[in-house]
């Protein structure tokens, strides 16, 4: 499990996870404090926010002395298109059906093929031919998204159809994913965590972590089960292997992020309450609530 993130990613992983909670800005002060909490310096947050800036992810404006950053609308329209990628679990009852996603790419667009291959395979496409990816998901919209994305709409030709000859379903999903792979990073994640959800479980009841412990564990727990989700398509329950380990693991995640939460939250308020007289959190924000937590988790 990676321990920790570089700079940059973090401060995206705050503004997703608590800053849009609270209005989508955050006093730089407020910004540094956090991030120390990681083990990140003053210096490297203000370079890398700085660079943020100047790459158009975050813009800034002035109240006196201090500085707010917020993200701009292509800093939001990222977090979304990432969030977009791995909430993308659960996907109900599944019609029967697979989406066809194929493309000839002209050598003069060619800078593009690899671009395309990243968004279908986050997307939760697989790849049957060369140029041909499959997905049992109906994933129309993103797919219209990809191809204005890229501006290869005359490229890219769309379509439903049944398997009706050769391999079953499930034998065509282990020719175009590797289930064994990602049922092995579940298992990774699970024997991680949950020696330490029982640890730091009796460490609280013990009052042994700090808000500040809990924040650091719940954004690192977060990061971790979000990057399994990345290789996971999100498979219709009716595609999945009988020895499946997400939902186990998506169980463990619900159980460990709700004892985290509040002291978590707390701890985020009380930092980013220093930059603000008085300061306002969405009406819709549940603490104990993510989006990586799913009903039957």
């Amino acid at each position: 499990m990676e321990k920790t993130l570089n700079t940059r990613s973090m401060i995206f992983t705050l503004y997703g996870d608590y800053i849009r909670h609270y209005g989508n800005e955050i006093w730089i002060g407020s910004l540094i404090k956090l991030l120390e909490a990681f083990g990140h310096h003053e210096q490297s947050v203000r370079a890398a926010i700085s660079r943020m800036s100047k790459q158009g992810w975050v813009e800034s404006r002035k109240e006196g002395n201090n500085s707010y950053y917020s993200l701009t609308e292509r800093g939001v329209k990222r977090m979304n298109e990432a969030a977009g990628r791995i909430f993308k679990l659960n996907p109900g009852k599944w019609d029967g059906k697979w989406r066809f996603f194929l493309y000839t790419i002209p050598e003069k667009k060619r800078n593009i093929r690899d671009e395309l291959r990243k968004e279908l395979m986050w997307s939760g496409f697989g790849l049957l031919l060369n140029s041909v990816w499959l997905t049992p998901n109906d994933l129309l919209d993103e797919m219209k998204g990809i191809i204005d994305k890229y501006g290869i709409n005359e490229y890219v030709k769309i379509f439903t159809a049944e398997n009706v000859w050769g391999k079953s379903d499930k034998e065509l999903v282990h020719e175009l994913w590797d289930i064994d792979y990602m049922n092995d990073r579940y298992e990774d994640f699970m024997a991680h965590y949950r020696e330490k959800y029982e640890s730091v479980k009796e460490k609280m009841k013990r009052g042994e972590m700090t808000n500040q412990d809990c924040f650091v564990e719940r954004t690192m727990l977060v990061h971790n089960y979000r990057k399994l989700l990345f290789v996971d398509p999100g498979l219709p329950e009716e595609l999945l292997p009988e020895k499946w380990k997400g939902e186990e693991a998506a169980a463990l995640f619900r159980d460990y992020y709700r004892i985290l939460a509040k002291p978590a939250n707390d701890f985020f308020e009380d930092i980013f309450s220093e930059g603000y007289d008085t300061f306002e959190k969405s009406k819709h924000y549940d603490v104990f609530d993510h989006p990586l937590i799913t009903e039957k988790a």
